[in-house]
């Protein structure tokens, strides 16, 4: 089962989690966030991914915030590009007593989602403000805006804007906008709409176009996705669902 709901920090998902072992695990599909999750009394930390992957289950309840794109990076310390595709436990970033004690004092909450959540609020807190340019870039990308338009309008150039990019999200803002892009055909697939007005809404080519980012991103394909969407239940509303668990 997995629910989620916004979390307090600007742009985040909290979301919990409980495997059934019985049920084959459902990928994990690029989305542009990291998430730090609670996984039986540690701390992970899942880096931005560029690629499908099916994930393995490490414990029977999990709790995890899913930052907006961008902003882990700020939040926990380390530049994106460090984790891209990698799950990792927090104590091989930070100090492993101080992620040791912070995992315990999450786990013995009465409600250690709220705790978590509670957590990366304070640390946002003390953290550097979030960069007003790379929400720009966030916000344009995702709205289908092309990568060299997108650096003129928030004035950086093409090399300042990689290099940027790829501390905040882990990759260029080619690949970024190529995932977002993917999520935005994504759901319109679950929505129904038919496939080569999915692509132009989405801002592909053609259906060819839309196909082939499809199974190059997810490793599946079009027919696939949507018969997979059609057939799963409404405990997993999150197109990805959670980052270590069906």
């Amino acid at each position: 089962m997995y629910e989620e709901r916004p979390a307090r920090l600007t742009g985040a998902v909290l979301w919990t989690a409980e495997t059934d072992p019985t049920a084959p695990a459902r990928p994990i599909l690029p989305d542009g966030c990291m998430d730090l999750i609670r996984a039986d009394g540690r701390l992970l930390v899942a880096g931005p991914d560029t690629r499908a992957h099916v994930p393995t289950a490490t414990a029977a309840r999990y709790a995890g915030l899913r930052f907006a794109p961008g902003d882990a990076p700020r939040v926990l310390g380390v530049p994106a590009h460090a984790l891209r595709d990698r799950l990792v436990p927090l104590e091989e970033l930070w100090s492993g007593a101080e992620a040791r004690r912070t995992g315990e004092r999450i786990t013995e909450a009465p409600d250690p989602a709220a705790a978590l959540e509670e957590f990366v609020r304070l640390r946002a807190a003390d953290a550097p403000a979030p960069d007003p340019l790379l929400r720009a870039v966030v916000a344009r990308l995702a709205a289908g805006r092309p990568v060299a338009e997108t650096a003129d309008a928030v004035g950086l150039g093409a090399r300042q804007l990689h290099r940027r990019s790829l501390d905040a999200f882990g990759y260029g803002p080619k690949t970024l906008a190529r995932i977002l892009r993917l999520q935005r055909a994504l759901a319109l697939v679950r929505s129904g709409v038919p496939y080569a007005e999915t692509a132009a809404r989405a801002g592909c080519v053609d259906q060819a176009h839309l196909a082939r980012e499809v199974r190059s991103l997810t490793g599946t394909t079009l027919t696939a996705y949507a018969r997979a969407s059609a057939s799963a239940n409404n405990d997993t509303p999150h197109p990805s669902g959670s980052r270590t668990t069906a």
